[in-house]
């Protein structure tokens, strides 16, 4: 194999991945992870040899494509903290991604098993640790601003992106994606300073 050869093989071998994590991603969207590997291999354009290359089995490539996405919202979470004119429209920015957590948990939860080893992976649990420092910063820094009530914290907001993360019953996937998006806005009024009804005692 000559020095010109190996990083082309590098590239390829990274596309291939690329293209089979894409194809998971919508694969698993549209039909739950139950999808035949075959399939998957088959939207990647990819041989099946290829595919159990890079992933032996179906919860090796479970994870992968939980963690990825976990990644790209924490990513974005950062970016947003850092990007937006306040903090308050980073919380929303934040908020708004829940659409990309959504497929992770809707394939962890799947499968029960699966998802006691996947919240047990250290990855997963640094992800959690670390949304939620972002999370914490930004909720503080919109009180200080005045434009978040003051009696709710981080962990009030983090239940409230959780229930946003279950999938609402309709009669397709858009009908439900246009309730959760009625939905978010009903909460984000709802955590907006204003006088309101004092929270119950936590």
């Amino acid at each position: 194999m000559t020095a010109d050869s190996t990083p082309r093989l590098r590239a390829d071998a990274r596309r291939n991945r690329d293209q089979i994590m894409a194809a998971a991603k919508a694969v698993f969207a549209e039909l739950g992870p139950d999808v035949p590997m075959d399939e998957i291999a088959r939207r990647a354009g990819v041989g099946v040899g290829t595919l159990y290359r890079r992933f032996p089995d179906r919860d090796a490539l479970l994870k992968a494509v939980i963690e990825e996405s976990l990644a790209a919202v924490l990513a974005d979470a950062r970016a947003g903290s850092a990007e937006e004119p306040t903090a308050w429209d980073a919380l929303v920015r934040f908020m708004g991604r829940s659409r990309e957590m959504r497929l992770s948990v809707r394939l962890a939860m799947a499968s029960p098993p699966g998802w006691t080893r996947i919240v047990g992976e250290p990855q997963v649990r640094q992800f959690r640790d670390d949304m939620m420092a972002v999370l914490t910063d930004i909720v503080r820094r919109a009180q200080d601003e005045g434009a978040l009530r003051g009696d709710v914290g981080p962990d009030d907001v983090a239940v409230l992106l959780s229930l946003l993360l279950h999938r609402l019953p309709g009669d397709s996937d858009a009908v439900a994606e246009r309730m959760l998006e009625r939905a978010l806005v009903v909460i984000l009024d709802g955590l907006r300073a204003r006088p309101g009804t004092p929270l119950p005692r936590g």
